[in-house]
């Protein structure tokens, strides 16, 4: 036997109880269960494992998340339980009662910081009530590009300015509910055609355009924003061919050096395709490690897929790959951010403002001419499918049209139809003796809706439009899809 095969078979060395636990700090793991969990997930909290981060799928009713995360923090009680909890259509927390705010884009037209604290406070008092004390939210992106996919109006808007004066309004307000914002993406995703999601996004535009969009950032930064998530997205002027989440210039130069920030920066979710098909998980985790992230997140529900990140981490600092040093400097940011954020406030929380995003919705539709109302209507909604991440898909204009008008119809289009020259037939024929309103979202990206849009209005030309997504031209828009946008733009079609 060769001392070469030797040396091959010994089990590797392990590494000290503190690092170990230093190692699972800078996890934050997804799972499956409402009432229970994993023993897998057991055994990684008993460990050290930095957070949890819920979706859709771990909510039932707002009883049963506070008693998930009592019984989360009853491992181990410095566990972070975070959520991305943006408002507008990002509604993870709907069937526990969330508050109904809209997206930035609204909360940016209407721009007034006030209003924006009372939203950012609404959905921070929820939280409280729920025992989840950190929310991966708000989104610090500037919307730029006409065919980003995945920012839009998830943003404040594409003003630098009006962006900074917003996320200090919401990170303060948050903040005074003790609960931990977290701006995203940085440096920026609002210069991209690509989705992360689904493949690695670049942004070509030169460092001195770049620059621009890290001032929302360093809005955030100064306002004390105690988390920064990185975008997983290639930035040729600042770093050749790695994305920001992977890039020691970014997080490092950039971020830590320029910005001066001091917190906790969190990666976007490893198994996004950006990172999980040019790298995999578990090399995208001992990277962003390396570069200076101090969480890697794993939003999927198979551990095994966190199980892997961990143990390619351990295998890292063994071989030295991986500096223990850097690891060890993670965890210590996380460990204040715990000491902070982990548990949640004792006694009853505070009531919030229930109509402050009902109010932010209504001002941002009415922040431009409005058409005469069309009682009765036969309503057309084309929209996209939800984005199996971001949406989760119970919103449709039809249903609020008709809760404030029962007299009006219509007809929900989610995806491109099969015959889109029937379904038009069909539309004008039922239709013709009503007024028409022919309502879009995103038709820039999704051809099939502009294609069906113009179909209708050449042989109806006095419908009225509607833009549900950003502005394209449209009558009417309500600057985002979450249901307190729709509701206020049924609002006015109604004549309520």
């Amino acid at each position: 036997m060769s001392s070469a095969h030797i040396f091959e078979t010994r089990p590797p060395s392990p590494v000290s109880s503190e690092l170990d636990e230093a190692v699972h700090r800078c996890l934050v793991a997804g799972f499956e269960g409402t009432t229970s969990f994993p023993d897998t997930l057991k055994r990684l909290i008993d460990r050290g494992l930095g957070g949890v981060v819920l979706f859709t799928r771990n909510i039932r009713d707002a009883e049963q998340v506070r008693e998930l995360t009592d019984a989360l923090r009853a491992i181990r009680p410095d566990l972070l339980v975070a959520i991305d909890n943006e408002g507008g259509g990002i509604g993870h927390l709907v069937t526990a009662g969330a508050p109904e705010v809209p997206g930035n884009y609204a909360l940016g037209v209407v721009d007034d910081p006030n209003l924006t604290a009372r939203c950012a406070d609404a959905l921070a008092g929820h939280l409280a009530t729920l025992g989840i004390t950190a929310s991966y939210a708000p989104v610090a992106d500037l919307q730029h590009h006409a065919r980003n996919p995945v920012v839009r109006t998830r943003s404040f808007g594409a003003d630098p300015e009006l962006a900074a004066r917003h996320l200090r309004a919401w990170i303060a307000a948050t903040e005074a509910r003790s609960i931990a914002s977290c701006a995203k993406h940085f440096p920026g995703h609002g210069g991209t055609e690509t989705d992360s999601h689904h493949a690695i996004a670049v942004d070509p535009r030169p460092y001195d355009e770049l620059l621009t969009d890290l001032e929302p950032f360093r809005a955030a930064v100064a306002a004390g924003a105690p988390m920064l998530m990185s975008a997983h997205v290639v930035y040729p002027a600042l770093d050749t061919n790695r994305p920001a989440t992977l890039s020691r210039r970014i997080l490092g130069d950039i971020l830590r050096l320029d910005l001066g920030f001091e917190g906790v920066l969190v990666s976007d979710a490893l198994e996004m395709k950006a990172i999980a098909d040019r790298y995999g998980e578990a090399a995208g985790a001992r990277i962003a490690l390396a570069a200076g992230a101090d969480q890697v997140v794993v939003a999927v529900p198979d551990l095994e897929v966190s199980l892997g990140c961990r143990d390619e981490v351990l295998d890292a600092l063994r071989s030295g790959r991986l500096a223990e040093e850097r690891v060890m400097e993670a965890a210590g940011r996380v460990r204040r951010l715990a000491e902070r954020y982990a548990k949640p406030v004792a006694g009853p929380v505070a009531a919030w403002d229930a109509g402050a995003g009902a109010e932010a919705a209504r001002r941002a539709v009415r922040a431009r001419g409005l058409p005469p109302p069309v009682p009765g209507a036969h309503l057309v909604d084309l929209f996209p499918p939800p984005h199996p991440a971001l949406h989760w898909g119970g919103e449709d204009l039809l249903s609020e049209l008709r809760m404030v008008d029962p007299a009006a119809g219509g007809t929900a289009v989610s995806g491109e139809p099969a015959d889109p020259a029937a379904l038009a037939d069909g539309i004008l024929r039922i239709s013709a003796r009503a007024p028409l309103v022919v309502a879009t979202c995103d038709a820039g990206l999704h051809p099939w809706q502009t294609r069906l849009r113009d179909a209708l209005l050449a042989r109806r030309p006095d419908a009225v439009r509607v833009d549900t997504g950003l502005p394209e031209g449209g009558a009417l828009c309500s600057y985002g899809r979450g249901r307190v946008n729709l509701r206020a733009v049924a609002e006015v079609l109604a004549g309520v």
